[in-house]
């Protein structure tokens, strides 16, 4: 992420009730309301009734209507493909040249496999590091071109660019068919609109029930406390690679995947074509 700004996201606010898959996870895993981090300048947004990251104004298909041709629902995962209680661990704002190899040198050491959300031009400045990523089994994740909490705001025709024109990039700095898998709004800030064009485009919208609020370097403790007292709201967890110095999550990361070790918690991937149920 660029040192232009700084990384807060802000969790969208909603006001209509959520399709009846993302209600029952939600109800499931007694979600709280939490706050992303944005970019400088940003209002901060939260959830009412959703999961965090989850874009509770309605339409564009719901938590389980399919994108066009593609089997892809537009409603925003937060559970895991593994079910039980496995963990998601996902990772954005990247690729960074100092921090991702450390963070993907943690992953290794435990076994553990993520979703990378990259921004686009970071993607296009560091294509080693994308193939590094594909290259350990990890999967890709589109977080945009400028990282615009936002985006809600804008124009469809904005957020398309957004979304494809990173999509594109991340796919070409990873090559060999490489594909990106999923879509997370900065900030949380997603739409109807960008649900449907993530989905058509074969990328389920992805949110977090975790925020360790890494970004703000509250220390490392405070980040592994973060993890084991929310971890109940749902098993998506919001790291940070991009965005600054990012010693404090490395050391976190480390220290989280050593608990859910112990913990006996598997860790894998956000659901993609199925519906969100815990």
């Amino acid at each position: 992420m660029s040192s232009s700004y700084t990384n807060r996201k802000g969790v969208r606010a909603g006001a209509a009730v959520v399709a009846s898959a993302v209600a029952v996870a939600a109800a499931a895993w007694g979600v709280a309301t939490l706050v992303e981090p944005g970019s400088a300048g940003a209002a901060s947004r939260q959830s009412v009734s959703g999961p965090n990251g989850a874009d509770t104004s309605g339409g564009g298909g719901g938590a389980g209507g399919p994108g066009p041709g593609q089997g892809i629902p537009e409603g925003i995962a937060h559970s895991s493909e593994s079910g039980g209680n496995t963990v998601n661990i996902t990772i954005d704002d990247g690729p960074d040249p100092r921090w991702t190899p450390q963070v993907l040198d943690v992953l290794h050491k435990y076994d553990v496999k993520a979703t990378f959300c990259m921004v686009g031009p970071h993607a296009k400045a560091h294509p080693d590091l994308v193939r590094k990523v594909v290259a350990a089994g990890h999967r890709l994740c589109d977080h945009t071109m400028d990282h615009d909490t936002t985006m809600d705001k804008k124009p469809v025709d904005y957020q398309e660019r957004q979304i494809l024109d990173a999509k594109k990039l991340i796919e070409e700095a990873a090559g060999n068919g490489a594909k990106v898998e999923y879509y997370r709004a900065p900030g949380g800030a997603f739409t109807p609109d960008s649900r449907r064009i993530a989905a058509a485009n074969g990328m389920r919208p992805l949110g977090w029930n975790v925020d360790t609020k890494d970004f703000q370097k509250p220390g490392t403790a405070a980040i592994v406390d973060a993890v084991k007292r929310e971890i109940g709201n749902g098993p998506t967890v919001l790291f940070h690679d991009g965005g600054g110095n990012r010693a404090q999550t490395v050391e976190a990361l480390d220290q989280v995947l050593a608990w859910l070790r112990d913990q006996g918690r598997p860790t894998g991937f956000p659901v993609r074509t199925a519906p969100d149920t815990p």
